[in-house]
């Protein structure tokens, strides 16, 4: 399933981050429970729901925070995926200067990292965030990059 719903580019991240505790079949099925799962939630969900559903994606080790790390491994992701496809501001243009920003704006007792609430409250205040997950966001603010 992986093959069939991911980009190639992001799926050797996706498979290691699975692969340190699932077997092949129970990593696919997670995907594809993961996918859909995404697609329910990203069509038709409330913000909080979809931002409960962000922070589930990027605490990837399931113990309630988002470390630093963990943000880099999906922001790298997400990066690759989207390519040279955006023109993105100086201190956003590499998935670390990104990560470094969201965390100088979320972390608010700057212990290197980030409770559900933190991301919550720090997603509602990034206008990128909020428009990456509406649904029926304006597409004219993202501008695309020429080739």
């Amino acid at each position: 399933y992986i093959n069939r719903f991911f980009p190639s580019r992001i799926r050797p991240n996706l498979q290691h981050m699975c692969s340190k505790c699932l077997t092949q079949t129970q990593m696919d099925v997670f995907l594809l429970k993961m996918f859909i799962v995404a697609l329910s939630v990203t069509s038709k969900g409330s913000l909080d729901e979809k931002l409960d559903w962000a922070f589930s994606l990027y605490d990837l080790d399931g113990d309630g925070y988002i470390s630093s790390a963990e943000m880099l491994s999906i922001v790298t992701s997400i990066y690759e995926m989207v390519g040279n496809m955006l023109i993105l501001p100086k201190d956003e243009d590499t998935p670390q200067k990104r990560v470094r920003k969201i965390f100088m704006q979320m972390d608010q007792d700057q212990d290197g990292r980030l409770t559900r609430q933190e991301f919550k409250e720090g997603s509602k205040m990034d206008p990128f965030i909020v428009q990456a997950l509406s649904i029926d966001y304006d597409q004219s603010k993202i501008e695309p990059k020429k080739s």
